[in-house]
């Protein structure tokens, strides 16, 4: 006899927590299966890598007449320091 497969949708439930360590704890007394699928809903404005330092790239293309391997040995250029890389 072949599986059956039943599948339940719980719908109108929300739940308002915080995110921690990239993982988001459920209250204890909220028991769902591991496995189980849920959709997250995100904010419209959220903090990411992306738009924190989106703000940088009106900058992007500023600098001029740099050395064709500034960003290889920017340290040398900068700091003083030996190239890393041969030339």
């Amino acid at each position: 006899m072949p599986e059956q497969h039943f599948e339940c949708m719980f719908q109108g439930m929300t739940l308002t927590a915080k995110v921690q360590n990239h993982s988001i704890p459920l209250p204890p007394e909220l028991r769902i299966e591991d496995g189980t699928e849920v959709s997250v809903v995100l904010p419209e404005k959220i903090s990411t890598a992306a738009n924190r330092h989106g703000w940088m790239l009106k900058f992007a293309g500023a600098a001029k007449d740099l050395p064709e391997d500034f960003a290889a040995e920017h340290d040398h250029y900068i700091h003083g320091i030996p190239k890393r890389a041969s030339s």
